[in-house]
């Protein structure tokens, strides 16, 4: 068997990542743009939005004070002038009026947040998956719509100069016939601990981070970084990995969604999940097994957080089974094309991927072109409507998994056939005094 392997030099990587940039007019205009969440990741994106030169930050907002007065005084030293800084994102709107805003928060809060922003006439660049619920998701698509606003959601793999070159590999036909797509995301872990609750921190409006999810005891497993594995204020790795990989299926199918979907999982190794007055552990699974049935294939996501995955070549992407043999597109490996006759090439394309603080992710290129769609009045790539799409498979995932049996799905009309009570899990009730979106 022969091998092939396109290795890049760097300075051929390095123009192949920036081809993947829109051009940018020296002379463009400059965006008043408002960070909301101003932790870890919503930092590293503004700091892209800086370095594109087309921004002017005029405003942070966090309801933990302390993340606040590090994220003001941080863009102050690289750019030599202040934001104003906000604990309530509805002030922030009405005061600073940007005309991009960014949000970086939990996805409890993406939908009021999103929506809140197109309604004061900002575009918006919010991270995945667009919403907590369906029904959230759709109105975030609605008031885009209605505001004639760009949106950009954070599906950077869209963008990505390998997934890119991958998927125009895929779509060549040189894979043959896809049947089925494999999905996957797997880590090392173990038996979980429940840890304490504790006092609210005083730089800290817990009431104001629950915001209009269930309001439980604060507890550091939480806050910073940890609420994705509680389902109160995420949908577990599924909601945050299974996105990204998911998208992938949509991209390249052209299709709106799955027919039926059914998932399976449970916390067999971590243990049963704990929420009491003393102390608590994440509720998320950790591991679930969803299959999608589209139109002339079926797709699978599977994660696990226990195990690893050395006893397999690749931990993260998506298989592609042709009848002429099998794409993986991964993460930090780049892609691989493996022939179904294992005579043929091997073919491979290595990633290209930057590196914010150790992370490969390709948000410089996801910003250039929300930039340009701005300025060319054009959808993004990860436009809110495609995104939306994307988001729908692991929150069916997610609703199947809750209720324990297969759902029917009418993607055109983003309906559940037959099933009133997996209907109702589309949307949440929201604690009061948030309204739940029209």
């Amino acid at each position: 068997m022969t091998s092939r392997r396109t290795f890049l030099s760097s300075a051929t990587a390095a123009s192949v990542s920036l081809s993947a940039l829109p051009l940018l007019a020296a002379d463009g205009k400059k965006y008043r743009t408002a960070l909301i969440g101003s932790g870890w990741w919503g930092m590293n994106i503004l700091r892209e939005a800086i370095a594109s030169g087309r921004i002017t930050v005029v405003a942070l907002c966090d309801v933990d004070a302390n993340v606040l007065e590090n994220g003001v005084a941080d863009i102050e030293s690289e750019t030599g002038t202040a934001p104003k800084g906000y604990k309530d994102y509805r002030q922030l709107l009405t005061e600073a009026k940007p005309e991009i805003v960014i949000i970086g928060t939990p996805d409890h809060w993406h939908a009021l947040q999103s929506i809140a922003a197109c309604e004061a006439g900002a575009h918006v660049y919010v991270e995945k998956p667009t919403g907590h619920t369906i029904a959230e998701s759709r109105a975030m698509v609605d008031a885009a719509k209605k505001a004639g606003v760009t949106v950009q959601v954070g599906l950077h793999r869209r963008i990505g100069p390998h997934h890119v070159a991958a998927m125009d590999f895929l779509k060549s036909g040189k894979v043959g016939k896809v049947g089925m797509v494999r999905l996957f995301a797997h880590s090392r872990g173990g038996p979980e601990q429940p840890k304490p609750n504790a006092k609210v921190p005083d730089t800290l409006d817990w009431e104001m981070w629950c915001g209009p999810a269930p309001l439980r005891p604060f507890n550091s497993k939480m806050h910073p970084g940890g609420w994705r594995g509680f389902l109160d204020y995420a949908n577990g790795t599924m909601g945050d990995w299974g996105v990204h990989w998911l998208d992938q299926v949509l991209w390249w199918s052209g299709q709106k969604g799955p027919k039926r979907v059914f998932c399976t999982g449970g916390r067999d190794v971590v243990g049963p999940a704990i929420l009491n007055d003393k102390e608590q552990t994440t509720d998320a699974p950790d591991h679930q097994v969803a299959t999608f049935e589209f139109e002339g294939f079926t797709a699978v996501w599977e994660h696990r957080k226990f195990a690893g995955n050395g006893a397999e070549k690749h931990q993260v992407g998506a298989y592609f089974y042709g009848d002429k043999g099998t794409l993986h597109i991964g993460w930090k490996d780049g892609w691989t094309f493996y022939p179904a006759d294992g005579k043929g090439e091997v073919i491979h394309g290595d990633n290209q991927l930057q590196e914010p603080e150790g992370d490969g992710h390709n948000i410089a290129a996801l910003w250039a072109d929300f930039i340009d769609a701005i300025d060319q009045k054009r959808a993004p790539v990860a436009d809110i409507e495609s995104a939306h799409r994307s988001s729908c498979l692991p929150l069916l995932g997610m609703i199947s998994w809750r209720i324990g049996r297969s759902l029917q799905w009418d993607a055109e009309k983003e309906e559940i056939i037959g099933d009133p009570e997996a209907t109702k899990l589309l949307r949440r009730e929201y604690r009061a005094p948030w309204k739940y979106p029209a």
